[in-house]
């Protein structure tokens, strides 16, 4: 098992440019099954997630090019839909829980599609049944073969456009029933839909690609079916959580940061909620500049009561990043409730961060308070295991900031979200070695 050691309390100073966003590439990479045209898109991460997508269609008979740096070219004209059948095709796409956005183009195109229960992230319960009622809604059947945990999805006939009603705002559901609408007959309204700049992403790709979409950017798209979509070239943004996460690294190290071409009109209400813990952010042009800062006031409410940091759809905050609000609170002057609403497992890494001096109250799956100490104690180091990729971060930021030598096993999950994360912080300032 891959591990990091990281030797803490060093600062970190310089520049650095976020990575390719990579809930957004595995999106378009998905939807680049919709044509038989070429595709090219640019700025896809190299991360492992995303090179297992990229494995998985080429073993399913997409032709794949990798002409420069970061830029794909993909054309799926020929697959090979035996391969769907086959244990290496269960086995891989069991282990990446994108996967399951293939299905929407799998169905939409060719009408059929199989998927294993998806692996990925252990942050808790995360259920299918947004992309199968969808589904099932525009006319494909589903059938469970308990001996094999595989869905089959199937569509005797050509998909129909229909009124559906999203039970969740689910950002892979909707770009899922998004994915398999544009190719079904009539017009398709998605109520519900999740809005998130991954989907207006995809959406664009999309309508570029010959789509009729009205609804960009709302929770309300109207989607007129067509025959077949055609080629484009699509670039994908730069990661929002990865941004985020460079912001609570230098706040946790009291370090002076510039992070570069952040796309800052996409990043939502990410910078407004660090400002409410304190943290001093300078826009300049594309660029956020993060000053050094020994010390950090957590805002309070009008009334004086404690700040809440809660996730929300969005335009809400990403449940993506509270992981990492919860430990820039930590070195806080000042109290916060982190509310974690959608997964009953993130939180639960908050033990290693109080076995490091955190002072922390989880008072239940959901919800964690933390005592801000305003740095007058030093956390301590610690051997720690990541559960999921964001939890990952936030012990790495949390070992950045700490006294002392700790170590990170099962940094895969890190690797799945962060490109070569060592050696880019490493360029920065940081000791962290790779074992």
């Amino acid at each position: 098992m891959s591990s990091f050691i990281i030797e803490g309390g060093h600062k970190l100073a310089g520049t650095i440019v976020p990575q390719g966003s990579k809930n957004e590439a595995l999106q378009v990479i998905c939807a680049t099954l919709l044509t038989s045209e070429r595709v090219t898109i640019h700025n896809i991460p190299d991360i492992i997630d995303i090179n297992n997508l990229i494995i998985l269609l080429r073993k399913m008979g997409v032709k794949i090019e990798h002409p420069l740096s970061k830029t794909y070219i993909f054309q799926a004209n020929d697959l090979n839909l035996d391969y769907l059948q086959t244990n290496d095709f269960l086995a891989k796409s069991a282990f990446l829980r994108g996967s399951i956005m293939l299905v929407g183009p799998l169905i939409a195109r060719f009408g059929y599609a199989i998927v294993p229960k998806p692996g990925g992230d252990k942050i808790g319960r995360r259920r299918l049944d947004t992309h199968f009622a969808g589904m099932q809604k525009l006319g494909a059947t589903f059938t469970y073969d308990t001996k094999r945990c595989t869905y089959e999805v199937k569509s005797n006939d050509s998909l129909h456009g229909e009124y559906i009603l999203l039970e969740e705002a689910s950002v892979t559901g909707t770009a899922n029933i998004l994915m398999a609408s544009v190719l079904a007959e009539g017009k398709t309204t998605i109520y519900n839909a999740a809005c998130e700049p991954y989907l207006q992403q995809l959406t664009k790709m999309l309508i570029s690609m010959g789509a009729q979409i009205n609804g960009l950017a709302s929770n309300l798209l109207v989607i007129e079916g067509t025959r077949s979509l055609h080629g484009c070239e699509h670039t994908v943004l730069p990661d929002m959580i990865e941004v985020g996460s460079f912001i609570g690294m230098a706040a946790m190290t009291a370090s002076e940061l510039r992070i570069k071409n952040v796309s800052y009109n996409n990043l939502g209400v990410i910078p407004d909620v660090f400002r409410k813990l304190g943290i001093i952010l300078n826009k300049e042009d594309d660029d956020i500049i993060v000053p050094a800062q020994e010390s950090y006031t957590v805002n309070t409410f009008i009334d004086g009561s404690i700040l809440i940091v809660v996730d929300a759809p969005w335009p809400g905050l990403t449940p993506d990043l509270l992981s990492v609000f919860l430990v820039v609170a930590t070195q806080a002057n000042g109290n916060v409730l982190i509310h974690q609403k959608m997964f009953e497992s993130r939180l639960f890494f908050v033990d290693k961060l109080i076995d490091m001096g955190a002072q922390i109250i989880l008072c239940d799956p959901h919800r964690a308070i933390v005592i801000g100490s305003d740095r007058k104690y030093n956390l301590r180091s610690t051997t720690m295991t990541s559960p999921d990729i964001r939890a990952g971060i936030a012990m790495l930021i949390t070992a950045l900031n700490a006294q002392g030598i700790s170590q990170i096993y099962n940094i895969d999950q890190i690797d799945r979200g962060y490109e070569a994360i060592d050696k880019r912080l490493n360029a920065l300032g940081a000791k962290i070695i790779r074992t």
